[in-house]
């Protein structure tokens, strides 16, 4: 009698992270990127506490996701709600200091083009609010560690000052 509790209580966890998964596809649109927010695919330099960052044209700090190999992005489902995707419809654009000739797409899963800067697919994390927001830098989730990229495509691994926002809340 001692394991049912036990084996209920993991099919309601299993019933549980199946509902945050979405809906049975990949969890990223392809034009919104996931999570709502829209993407237009252009990406920008910005001044931040961790130095000249890249930003998306929103001027949302982007990352990248140590899992990816190469252009292909390993980010979807939940994951890809969690950290959306920055997609375009088209060729992507350059300006404030980030590069074109760093600037490429990679098709993802789902059909999306997903912008990629000196080869790293790119992505935003839905717990930065607003512009500026770096609070994903340094973050493990989804089986790996999500930075912030410089001006070159290389990642930034400082630590950014903390903030009144409390934590990442994506550990999975």
């Amino acid at each position: 009698m001692r394991t049912r509790p036990v084996t209920i209580s993991l099919a309601l966890l299993a019933l549980v992270a199946a509902g945050c998964g979405g809906g049975g596809g990949s969890g990223a649109s392809s034009s919104s990127g996931g999570g709502g927010m829209k993407s237009s695919g252009s990406v920008a330099v910005r001044s931040s506490d961790l130095g000249n960052i890249l930003v998306d044209g929103s001027g949302r700090t982007v990352y990248l996701f140590e899992k990816d190999r190469g252009t292909r992005s390993e980010c979807s489902g939940a994951c890809a709600k969690a950290w959306p995707p920055v997609t375009v419809s088209g060729r992507p654009t350059g300006g404030g200091g980030a590069s074109a000739k760093l600037l490429g797409t990679t098709k993802r899963s789902d059909g999306a083009v997903q912008v990629t800067y000196a080869g790293h697919p790119v992505y935003r994390f839905s717990g930065d609010s607003r512009p500026g927001d770096v609070k994903g830098q340094g973050s493990k989730a989804f089986g790996a560690e999500w930075y912030v990229l410089d001006a070159t495509g290389r990642k930034v691994e400082k630590k950014s000052k903390p903030s009144s926002g409390g934590g990442y809340g994506y550990g999975y």
